[in-house]
């Protein structure tokens, strides 16, 4: 394995000259199955499918299989793609408190067609691969390598101990960087699975000899996994390391769990390793009193616990609940749109906790472990988008006119031009305990504080009306500035005569 590919692995003019990563879905996808990449894209086109639209609107897909390697200890990353990405996908990536060396293949047009930056990036493998230093190395393909076919797969598996993993994300192939975690995630986890299979593994962290636990997929804030593992002793189970893990032998733990909990319920490459693993998958999670009472069945069954401690366990936790519930009840019609994978789980409880929520709106694509939420909130009237793009939050925001509109940075933007108070989904929603008693009572607050200063959006609204939003607005006049007579035709004509000029040396 620890050869050159051949020459037909390599990737002579995949893409056409002066695309770049900026050539188009279509022409890059084209060039990628014609470099040898079939394969890949129709894995990542079946696990993560694009419809009804192109694609959301969302950052780039790599900072999400970027962010899970650089949050595991003892894991080396190298991203291989444009100067211009990995820049601002290291930028990205330190901004959110990243803290670690990102490693990176620079190419040019000559070792990409010559098939000279595979010899680089196995190179920088081998100089990374260090046991005293790291467990495994992540090697991630960005566009224009995938589009040329560079072929990880040919990469050793492992050097001197430390493990290789190498893997694709496109922004022509993934959608999202949510569904990205799940590229690494399940890459790590087919990689232990076999290991596990093969014979002996590191024994993980903190295992209790005989303990029977429950595996979470998905990015948690921090409370809400004690908050689920609070739920899980009366029924005598434990709680596995969730996934995107955080060490390599966490991977380990989590597959030898008795049943698997999709939390995040797009992570379908990872639910297809625990289900190689032999292990059951639970949709939702345990959100307000119904949905929590409905999970706890649904990991009962999985886990096969009895019927009495099953019992037990929802007389002790749902009560907790219901009261937290009853003590902060929420009286204001919400939207919800976001692009981390737990909206449904959010409008699930803002609804149980007597918000009226009218839409939500969910980048990610619909799973068969999003039906239980995506069921409870159309039979009480909730319109589910999934894969839901900016226009369609911001025309549902329109129709809908909420009280409180929780979505991304543009819609909250949107929001606050018209008047509506609007929270940003990722930092102020995700921030906050979802499960349990805690979770219940966690929204309240928040919600009521912005509701109660629509007034004051209204008088800013009023106080700013026609600030800066015409083109030829501003401060600093008595009146609104003149053009020069006939500036605007002369600048069309100049427009036509030099996209003319262009097309004409293009000939």
């Amino acid at each position: 394995m620890d050869t050159l590919p051949p020459p037909s692995a390599q990737t002579p003019g995949a893409i056409p000259e002066g695309s770049g990563c900026h050539g188009g879905r279509e022409t890059m996808e084209a060039a990628a199955r014609a470099a040898g990449k079939s394969e890949t894209m129709d894995r990542l086109a079946k696990d993560y499918p694009r419809g009804p639209h192109d694609q959301p609107q969302s950052m780039c897909p790599a900072f999400g299989s970027l962010r899970v390697g650089l949050r595991m200890r003892r894991v080396a990353t190298i991203l291989s793609g444009s100067a211009c990405c990995v820049y601002g996908l290291t930028f990205t990536s330190h901004f959110y408190g990243a803290r670690r060396t990102v490693g990176y293949v620079p190419f040019n047009s000559e070792t990409l067609v010559t098939g000279k930056l595979f010899e680089d990036i196995r190179d920088a493998v081998h100089e990374t691969a260090k046991p005293e230093e790291y467990d495994a190395v992540i090697v991630t393909n960005l566009c224009v390598p995938t589009a040329s076919g560079v072929p990880l797969e040919l990469l050793p598996k492992s050097i001197n101990g430390v493990r290789i993993i190498g893997i694709d994300v496109p922004g022509f192939g993934v959608p999202t960087h949510a569904e990205a975690k799940d590229v690494l995630s399940g890459a790590m986890l087919r990689y232990a699975r076999l290991e596990a299979e093969a014979g002996p593994v590191a024994r993980p962290r903190n295992l209790v000899e005989g303990e029977r636990t429950i595996a979470l997929i998905g990015e948690l804030f921090p409370a809400d996994p004690m908050g689920i593992g609070a739920l899980l002793a009366p029924m005598g189970l434990g709680l596995a390391p969730q996934t995107p893990a955080r060490e390599w032998r966490d991977l380990y733990a989590a597959l030898d769990a008795v049943a698997v909990a999709a939390v995040h319920p797009f992570y379908t490459a990872s639910i297809r390793e625990f289900r190689a693993a032999g292990r059951p998958v639970v949709g939702s999670g345990p959100v307000g009193l119904e949905g929590t009472a409905a999970w706890m069945e649904a990991i009962a069954k999985a886990a096969d616990v009895p019927a009495a401690m099953l019992d037990a366990a929802k007389a002790r936790m749902l009560p907790a609940i219901k009261g937290a519930l009853a003590a902060s009840p929420i009286k204001a019609r919400i939207t919800v749109s976001g692009y981390e994978g737990s909206e449904l789980l959010v409008a699930r409880l803002l609804s149980e906790a007597g918000a009226e929520v009218p839409y939500v709106g969910t980048a990610c694509p619909r799973t068969e472990w999003s039906d239980p939420d995506r069921e409870w909130l159309e039979a009480r009237g909730t319109h589910v988008q999934y894969r839901a793009s900016l226009e369609q939050d911001v025309h549902a925001m329109l129709d809908a006119k909420p009280d409180l509109a929780l979505g991304t940075t543009p819609l909250v933007q949107k929001a606050k031009e018209l008047g509506i108070p609007a929270l940003y989904f990722t930092n102020m929603v995700s921030a906050r305990p979802l499960f349990g008693p805690a979770g219940a009572g966690s929204m309240a607050g928040i919600v009521a504080a912005q509701v109660s200063g629509r007034e004051r959006f209204a008088r800013m609204v009023s106080f700013f009306d026609g600030v800066g939003t015409p083109d030829r607005a501003g401060y600093g006049f008595k009146g609104k500035p003149e053009e020069p007579p006939g500036f605007r035709d002369r600048q069309k004509k100049l427009r036509l005569a030099k996209a003319k000029a262009e097309e004409a040396v293009g000939t």
